[in-house]
Protein backbone atom coordinates (compact mmCIF):
# COMPACT_ATOMS: atom_id res chain seq x y z
CA UNK A 1 0.00 0.00 0.00
CA UNK A 2 1.34 3.46 -0.96
CA UNK A 3 2.40 5.83 1.82
CA UNK A 4 0.80 9.26 1.53
CA UNK A 5 2.20 12.63 2.57
CA UNK A 6 -0.19 15.39 3.61
CA UNK A 7 1.60 18.70 3.08
CA UNK A 8 -0.01 21.80 4.59
CA UNK A 9 1.84 24.84 3.24
CA UNK A 10 0.76 27.50 5.70
CA UNK A 11 1.70 31.15 5.98
CA UNK A 12 3.42 30.66 9.34
CA UNK A 13 4.39 26.97 9.32
CA UNK A 14 4.75 23.99 7.02
CA UNK A 15 3.14 20.85 8.43
CA UNK A 16 3.94 17.44 6.96
CA UNK A 17 2.23 14.19 8.00
CA UNK A 18 3.20 10.81 6.58
CA UNK A 19 0.66 7.98 6.79
CA UNK A 20 -0.11 4.52 5.50
CA UNK A 21 -3.70 3.66 4.48
CA UNK A 22 -5.03 0.53 6.14
CA UNK A 23 -8.16 -1.58 6.12
CA UNK A 24 -11.65 -0.09 6.37
CA UNK A 25 -10.42 3.42 5.56
CA UNK A 26 -8.04 3.59 8.53
CA UNK A 27 -4.96 5.82 8.37
CA UNK A 28 -1.85 4.92 10.35
CA UNK A 29 0.13 8.07 11.14
CA UNK A 30 3.84 7.23 10.84
CA UNK A 31 5.62 10.56 11.18
CA UNK A 32 5.14 14.31 11.36
CA UNK A 33 7.27 17.36 10.66
CA UNK A 34 6.92 21.10 11.16
CA UNK A 35 9.01 24.01 9.90
CA UNK A 36 8.65 27.77 10.19
CA UNK A 37 8.16 29.80 7.03
CA UNK A 38 10.33 32.76 6.12
CA UNK A 39 8.69 36.20 6.14
CA UNK A 40 7.32 36.94 2.66
CA UNK A 41 7.16 33.31 1.54
CA UNK A 42 3.37 33.43 1.37
CA UNK A 43 0.83 36.11 0.52
CA UNK A 44 -2.85 35.78 1.54
CA UNK A 45 -2.45 32.01 1.85
CA UNK A 46 -0.78 31.51 -1.55
CA UNK A 47 2.85 30.75 -2.43
CA UNK A 48 4.76 33.97 -3.09
CA UNK A 49 8.41 32.80 -2.96
CA UNK A 50 8.88 29.30 -4.41
CA UNK A 51 12.57 28.72 -3.38
CA UNK A 52 11.87 29.84 0.22
CA UNK A 53 8.78 27.62 0.46
CA UNK A 54 10.73 24.66 -0.98
CA UNK A 55 13.41 25.09 1.69
CA UNK A 56 10.85 25.11 4.52
CA UNK A 57 8.96 22.16 3.04
CA UNK A 58 12.18 20.17 2.80
CA UNK A 59 12.88 20.76 6.50
CA UNK A 60 9.41 19.55 7.53
CA UNK A 61 9.55 16.65 5.08
CA UNK A 62 12.89 15.38 6.40
CA UNK A 63 11.52 15.41 9.96
CA UNK A 64 8.41 13.46 8.97
CA UNK A 65 10.28 10.88 6.90
CA UNK A 66 12.97 10.43 9.54
CA UNK A 67 10.37 9.73 12.22
CA UNK A 68 8.46 7.40 9.89
CA UNK A 69 11.59 5.60 8.74
CA UNK A 70 10.46 5.73 5.13
CA UNK A 71 9.79 8.08 2.24
CA UNK A 72 6.43 9.19 0.90
CA UNK A 73 5.16 7.55 -2.28
CA UNK A 74 2.44 10.09 -3.03
CA UNK A 75 1.71 13.64 -1.88
CA UNK A 76 -1.44 15.69 -1.33
CA UNK A 77 -0.96 19.45 -0.93
CA UNK A 78 -3.43 21.97 0.46
CA UNK A 79 -4.37 25.23 -1.22
CA UNK A 80 -5.96 28.27 0.43
CA UNK A 81 -6.49 31.98 -0.10
CA UNK A 82 -9.24 34.50 -0.75
CA UNK A 83 -9.36 33.70 -4.46
CA UNK A 84 -10.36 30.08 -3.84
CA UNK A 85 -14.01 29.78 -4.87
CA UNK A 86 -15.81 26.99 -3.00
CA UNK A 87 -19.60 26.99 -3.34
CA UNK A 88 -22.59 24.68 -3.48
CA UNK A 89 -24.57 24.88 -6.70
CA UNK A 90 -28.14 23.57 -7.05
CA UNK A 91 -29.07 22.36 -10.53
CA UNK A 92 -32.33 20.83 -11.84
CA UNK A 93 -31.90 18.49 -14.78
CA UNK A 94 -35.03 17.57 -16.78
CA UNK A 95 -34.73 14.09 -18.29
CA UNK A 96 -36.28 13.44 -21.69
CA UNK A 97 -37.36 9.87 -20.90
CA UNK A 98 -38.52 9.52 -17.29
CA UNK A 99 -39.19 5.75 -17.69
CA UNK A 100 -35.60 5.01 -18.63
CA UNK A 101 -33.29 4.11 -15.68
CA UNK A 102 -30.46 6.56 -15.05
CA UNK A 103 -27.12 5.18 -16.20
CA UNK A 104 -23.60 5.95 -15.06
CA UNK A 105 -22.93 7.62 -18.43
CA UNK A 106 -25.94 9.94 -17.99
CA UNK A 107 -24.96 10.78 -14.42
CA UNK A 108 -21.44 11.56 -15.56
CA UNK A 109 -22.85 13.99 -18.12
CA UNK A 110 -25.00 15.71 -15.45
CA UNK A 111 -21.98 16.13 -13.17
CA UNK A 112 -19.91 17.60 -16.02
CA UNK A 113 -22.66 20.15 -16.71
CA UNK A 114 -22.78 21.18 -13.06
CA UNK A 115 -18.99 21.51 -12.90
CA UNK A 116 -19.00 23.58 -16.09
CA UNK A 117 -21.68 25.92 -14.73
CA UNK A 118 -19.83 26.30 -11.42
CA UNK A 119 -16.56 26.92 -13.26
CA UNK A 120 -18.08 29.78 -15.24
CA UNK A 121 -19.29 31.41 -12.00
CA UNK A 122 -15.86 30.93 -10.38
CA UNK A 123 -14.05 32.46 -13.36
CA UNK A 124 -16.31 35.52 -13.34
CA UNK A 125 -15.87 35.99 -9.57
CA UNK A 126 -12.07 35.69 -9.65
CA UNK A 127 -11.90 37.97 -12.71
CA UNK A 128 -13.93 40.59 -10.85
CA UNK A 129 -11.79 40.36 -7.68
CA UNK A 130 -8.48 40.48 -9.59
CA UNK A 131 -9.63 42.90 -12.30
CA UNK A 132 -8.32 40.38 -14.82
CA UNK A 133 -10.78 39.01 -17.40
CA UNK A 134 -8.23 36.48 -18.66
CA UNK A 135 -7.69 34.67 -15.35
CA UNK A 136 -7.71 30.86 -15.57
CA UNK A 137 -9.15 28.65 -12.84
CA UNK A 138 -8.93 24.93 -12.21
CA UNK A 139 -11.42 22.59 -10.53
CA UNK A 140 -9.79 21.37 -7.32
CA UNK A 141 -12.48 19.52 -5.35
CA UNK A 142 -16.06 18.42 -5.94
CA UNK A 143 -18.58 16.54 -3.84
CA UNK A 144 -22.30 15.78 -3.93
CA UNK A 145 -24.13 17.47 -1.05
CA UNK A 146 -27.66 16.23 -1.84
CA UNK A 147 -29.45 14.51 -4.68
CA UNK A 148 -33.16 13.96 -5.37
CA UNK A 149 -35.22 12.44 -8.17
CA UNK A 150 -38.75 13.84 -8.42
CA UNK A 151 -38.38 15.12 -4.86
CA UNK A 152 -37.23 11.77 -3.44
CA UNK A 153 -33.84 11.96 -1.70
CA UNK A 154 -31.43 9.22 -2.70
CA UNK A 155 -27.76 8.43 -2.24
CA UNK A 156 -27.07 6.82 -5.61
CA UNK A 157 -29.25 7.62 -8.68
CA UNK A 158 -27.95 4.77 -10.86
CA UNK A 159 -30.90 2.59 -11.88
CA UNK A 160 -33.62 4.99 -10.71
CA UNK A 161 -36.34 6.32 -13.01
CA UNK A 162 -37.79 9.83 -12.94
CA UNK A 163 -38.05 13.13 -14.77
CA UNK A 164 -36.47 15.78 -12.48
CA UNK A 165 -32.98 15.26 -11.10
CA UNK A 166 -32.00 17.85 -8.50
CA UNK A 167 -28.34 17.86 -7.49
CA UNK A 168 -26.59 20.05 -4.92
CA UNK A 169 -22.95 19.96 -5.79
CA UNK A 170 -19.98 21.44 -3.94
CA UNK A 171 -17.18 22.62 -6.22
CA UNK A 172 -13.97 24.47 -5.44
CA UNK A 173 -11.89 26.30 -8.03
CA UNK A 174 -8.48 27.94 -7.67
CA UNK A 175 -6.52 30.30 -9.95
CA UNK A 176 -4.24 28.28 -12.18
CA UNK A 177 -1.21 30.36 -11.15
CA UNK A 178 -1.65 29.24 -7.52
CA UNK A 179 -1.93 25.59 -8.53
CA UNK A 180 1.12 25.90 -10.80
CA UNK A 181 3.19 27.28 -7.91
CA UNK A 182 2.30 24.24 -5.77
CA UNK A 183 3.16 21.90 -8.63
CA UNK A 184 6.54 23.64 -8.98
CA UNK A 185 7.23 23.25 -5.23
CA UNK A 186 6.50 19.51 -5.46
CA UNK A 187 8.69 19.15 -8.55
CA UNK A 188 11.61 20.85 -6.76
CA UNK A 189 11.16 18.43 -3.84
CA UNK A 190 10.88 15.39 -6.15
CA UNK A 191 7.45 14.60 -4.73
CA UNK A 192 4.88 12.64 -6.71
CA UNK A 193 1.85 14.95 -6.49
CA UNK A 194 -1.37 12.93 -6.25
CA UNK A 195 -3.77 15.87 -5.98
CA UNK A 196 -4.28 19.39 -4.63
CA UNK A 197 -7.11 19.98 -2.15
CA UNK A 198 -8.84 23.09 -0.83
CA UNK A 199 -7.85 23.21 2.83
CA UNK A 200 -11.24 23.73 4.54
CA UNK A 201 -12.64 20.93 2.37
CA UNK A 202 -9.77 18.71 3.60
CA UNK A 203 -10.48 19.50 7.27
CA UNK A 204 -14.11 18.51 6.72
CA UNK A 205 -12.96 15.21 5.24
CA UNK A 206 -10.89 14.63 8.37
CA UNK A 207 -14.01 15.17 10.50
CA UNK A 208 -16.14 12.84 8.37
CA UNK A 209 -13.54 10.09 8.16
CA UNK A 210 -14.48 7.00 6.19
CA UNK A 211 -18.20 7.28 6.95
CA UNK A 212 -19.75 8.43 3.67
CA UNK A 213 -23.16 8.36 5.38
CA UNK A 214 -21.95 10.43 8.33
CA UNK A 215 -24.52 12.69 9.98
CA UNK A 216 -21.82 15.12 11.16
CA UNK A 217 -22.91 18.77 11.14
CA UNK A 218 -20.73 21.67 12.13
CA UNK A 219 -18.78 24.77 11.20
CA UNK A 220 -15.04 24.23 10.88
CA UNK A 221 -12.78 27.27 11.29
CA UNK A 222 -9.15 26.77 10.32
CA UNK A 223 -7.30 29.84 11.63
CA UNK A 224 -3.87 29.92 10.04
CA UNK A 225 -1.12 32.49 9.94
CA UNK A 226 -2.41 34.44 6.93
CA UNK A 227 -6.01 33.36 6.40
CA UNK A 228 -9.07 32.00 8.14
CA UNK A 229 -10.77 29.19 6.23
CA UNK A 230 -14.36 28.32 7.09
CA UNK A 231 -16.42 25.32 5.99
CA UNK A 232 -20.05 24.52 6.76
CA UNK A 233 -21.09 20.86 6.94
CA UNK A 234 -24.72 19.69 7.25
CA UNK A 235 -25.54 16.00 7.72
CA UNK A 236 -22.22 14.94 6.23
CA UNK A 237 -22.57 17.20 3.17
CA UNK A 238 -20.25 20.17 2.61
CA UNK A 239 -22.45 23.21 2.08
CA UNK A 240 -19.56 25.45 1.06
CA UNK A 241 -16.26 27.06 2.03
CA UNK A 242 -15.22 30.66 2.55
CA UNK A 243 -11.86 32.28 3.24
CA UNK A 244 -10.64 35.72 4.28
CA UNK A 245 -7.19 37.16 4.80
CA UNK A 246 -7.07 37.62 8.56
CA UNK A 247 -5.07 35.07 10.53
CA UNK A 248 -2.57 34.75 13.36
CA UNK A 249 -0.06 37.15 11.84
CA UNK A 250 -2.57 40.02 11.82
CA UNK A 251 -2.90 39.59 15.60
CA UNK A 252 0.88 39.76 15.90
CA UNK A 253 1.02 42.90 13.75
CA UNK A 254 -1.56 44.51 16.02
CA UNK A 255 0.63 43.80 19.08
CA UNK A 256 3.66 45.05 17.15
CA UNK A 257 1.95 48.35 16.37
CA UNK A 258 0.37 48.87 19.80
CA UNK A 259 3.55 48.19 21.78
CA UNK A 260 6.07 49.66 19.34
CA UNK A 261 8.16 46.47 19.14
CA UNK A 262 9.46 44.41 16.22
CA UNK A 263 7.45 41.53 14.75
CA UNK A 264 9.53 38.80 16.41
CA UNK A 265 9.09 40.34 19.87
CA UNK A 266 5.38 40.86 19.24
CA UNK A 267 5.03 37.19 18.30
CA UNK A 268 6.75 36.16 21.56
CA UNK A 269 4.39 38.39 23.54
CA UNK A 270 1.38 36.92 21.76
CA UNK A 271 2.47 33.34 22.46
CA UNK A 272 3.37 34.18 26.06
CA UNK A 273 -0.03 35.81 26.68
CA UNK A 274 -1.70 32.48 27.49
CA UNK A 275 1.24 31.04 29.39
CA UNK A 276 1.13 33.50 32.29
CA UNK A 277 4.70 34.62 31.61
CA UNK A 278 3.84 38.30 31.08
CA UNK A 279 3.62 40.78 33.93
CA UNK A 280 0.20 42.33 34.52
CA UNK A 281 0.89 45.67 32.83
CA UNK A 282 2.31 44.05 29.67
CA UNK A 283 -0.42 41.42 29.61
CA UNK A 284 -3.08 44.15 29.68
CA UNK A 285 -1.48 45.94 26.72
CA UNK A 286 -1.23 42.73 24.72
CA UNK A 287 -4.85 41.82 25.51
CA UNK A 288 -6.05 45.26 24.38
CA UNK A 289 -4.18 44.89 21.08
CA UNK A 290 -5.51 41.37 20.50
CA UNK A 291 -9.07 42.44 21.32
CA UNK A 292 -8.89 45.26 18.78
CA UNK A 293 -7.98 42.79 16.04
CA UNK A 294 -10.60 40.32 17.25
CA UNK A 295 -13.38 42.76 16.36
CA UNK A 296 -12.15 42.93 12.78
CA UNK A 297 -11.71 39.14 12.63
CA UNK A 298 -15.25 38.52 13.93
CA UNK A 299 -16.62 40.78 11.20
CA UNK A 300 -14.84 38.55 8.69
CA UNK A 301 -16.45 35.48 10.26
CA UNK A 302 -19.91 37.05 10.07
CA UNK A 303 -19.49 38.04 6.42
CA UNK A 304 -18.21 34.56 5.56
CA UNK A 305 -21.25 32.89 7.16
CA UNK A 306 -23.89 35.27 5.75
CA UNK A 307 -24.41 33.14 2.64
CA UNK A 308 -25.17 29.99 4.61
CA UNK A 309 -28.26 28.87 6.51
CA UNK A 310 -30.73 30.71 4.29
CA UNK A 311 -33.09 27.71 4.19
CA UNK A 312 -32.84 26.92 7.90
CA UNK A 313 -30.28 27.43 10.60
CA UNK A 314 -26.53 27.12 10.82
CA UNK A 315 -25.12 24.16 12.78
CA UNK A 316 -24.26 25.16 16.37
CA UNK A 317 -21.17 22.95 16.62
CA UNK A 318 -18.11 25.14 15.83
CA UNK A 319 -14.74 23.40 15.63
CA UNK A 320 -11.53 25.44 15.73
CA UNK A 321 -8.21 24.29 14.32
CA UNK A 322 -5.00 25.82 13.01
CA UNK A 323 -2.30 27.61 14.97
CA UNK A 324 -4.35 30.79 15.45
CA UNK A 325 -7.09 28.83 17.23
CA UNK A 326 -4.80 28.48 20.26
CA UNK A 327 -5.43 32.09 21.33
CA UNK A 328 -7.61 31.94 24.44
CA UNK A 329 -9.06 35.42 23.83
CA UNK A 330 -10.25 34.28 20.42
CA UNK A 331 -11.94 31.19 21.85
CA UNK A 332 -13.54 33.24 24.65
CA UNK A 333 -14.81 35.92 22.25
CA UNK A 334 -16.46 33.31 20.05
CA UNK A 335 -17.95 31.49 23.03
CA UNK A 336 -19.21 34.46 25.05
CA UNK A 337 -19.84 37.47 22.79
CA UNK A 338 -22.93 38.19 20.67
CA UNK A 339 -21.21 37.95 17.27
CA UNK A 340 -23.69 35.29 16.11
CA UNK A 341 -26.97 37.16 16.71
CA UNK A 342 -27.40 38.45 13.16
CA UNK A 343 -26.79 34.98 11.72
CA UNK A 344 -29.32 32.11 11.47
CA UNK A 345 -28.25 30.18 14.57
CA UNK A 346 -31.09 28.65 16.59
CA UNK A 347 -29.10 29.16 19.80
CA UNK A 348 -25.64 30.27 20.90
CA UNK A 349 -22.98 28.24 19.05
CA UNK A 350 -20.88 25.75 21.00
CA UNK A 351 -17.17 26.48 20.52
CA UNK A 352 -14.35 24.02 21.06
CA UNK A 353 -10.95 23.06 19.68
CA UNK A 354 -10.87 20.17 17.26
CA UNK A 355 -9.36 17.25 19.15
CA UNK A 356 -7.25 14.89 17.04
CA UNK A 357 -8.39 11.98 19.22
CA UNK A 358 -11.99 12.66 18.11
CA UNK A 359 -11.20 12.29 14.40
CA UNK A 360 -12.40 8.93 13.05
CA UNK A 361 -10.33 6.19 11.40
CA UNK A 362 -6.94 7.34 12.70
CA UNK A 363 -4.20 5.29 14.35
CA UNK A 364 -1.32 7.36 15.72
CA UNK A 365 2.04 5.88 16.70
CA UNK A 366 3.06 6.48 20.32
CA UNK A 367 6.04 8.66 19.39
CA UNK A 368 3.97 10.94 17.10
CA UNK A 369 2.79 14.21 18.67
CA UNK A 370 -0.25 15.81 17.02
CA UNK A 371 -2.51 18.71 17.97
CA UNK A 372 -5.30 20.76 16.36
CA UNK A 373 -2.81 22.65 14.18
CA UNK A 374 -2.25 19.43 12.17
CA UNK A 375 -5.95 18.96 11.32
CA UNK A 376 -5.55 20.26 7.76
CA UNK A 377 -2.63 17.94 7.00
CA UNK A 378 -4.65 14.99 8.34
CA UNK A 379 -7.56 16.01 6.13
CA UNK A 380 -5.26 16.12 3.11
CA UNK A 381 -4.38 12.49 3.80
CA UNK A 382 -8.08 11.62 3.76
CA UNK A 383 -8.49 13.36 0.38
CA UNK A 384 -5.55 11.28 -0.84
CA UNK A 385 -7.27 8.07 0.20
CA UNK A 386 -10.46 9.25 -1.56
CA UNK A 387 -8.51 9.97 -4.74
CA UNK A 388 -6.80 6.60 -4.75
CA UNK A 389 -9.80 4.45 -3.89
CA UNK A 390 -12.83 6.51 -4.95
CA UNK A 391 -14.72 5.08 -1.96
CA UNK A 392 -14.37 2.20 0.51
CA UNK A 393 -14.85 -1.15 -1.21
CA UNK A 394 -17.53 -2.22 1.25
CA UNK A 395 -19.71 0.79 0.35
CA UNK A 396 -20.52 -0.04 -3.27
CA UNK A 397 -23.61 2.17 -3.37
CA UNK A 398 -21.72 5.45 -3.31
CA UNK A 399 -18.53 4.16 -4.90
CA UNK A 400 -19.93 4.72 -8.41
CA UNK A 401 -20.63 8.38 -7.71
CA UNK A 402 -17.33 8.92 -5.92
CA UNK A 403 -15.45 7.61 -8.93
CA UNK A 404 -17.40 9.92 -11.23
CA UNK A 405 -16.20 12.89 -9.17
CA UNK A 406 -12.52 12.13 -9.71
CA UNK A 407 -10.91 14.60 -12.06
Amino acid sequence: MNTILGLDIGTEFIKAVLAKPGKKGNLEILGVGKAKQEEGSMYAGAVADIPAVVASCEEALISAETQAGQRADLTVVGIAGELIQGNTTTVHYARKDSNKPITEVEMNEIIKRVQQKAGEVARKTVALETDNDNVEVRLINSAIVALTIDGYKISNPIGFKGSDVMIQFYTAFAPLIHVAAIEKVCAELNLDLLTVAVEPFAVCRACLGDELDSAFSGIVMDIGGGTTDIAVVEDGGIEGTKMFSIGGRSFTHQVEEALGVDFETAEKYKLAFDSGKLDDALKQKVETALSRNLSVWLTGVEVALEDFGEDGSLPRNVLLCGGGASLSVLQEKLALSDWYQNLPFSRRPVIHLLEIAELPNLTVKDNVDLDHSFATALGLLRVGVDTLAGAPEENKVKAHLAKLLQN
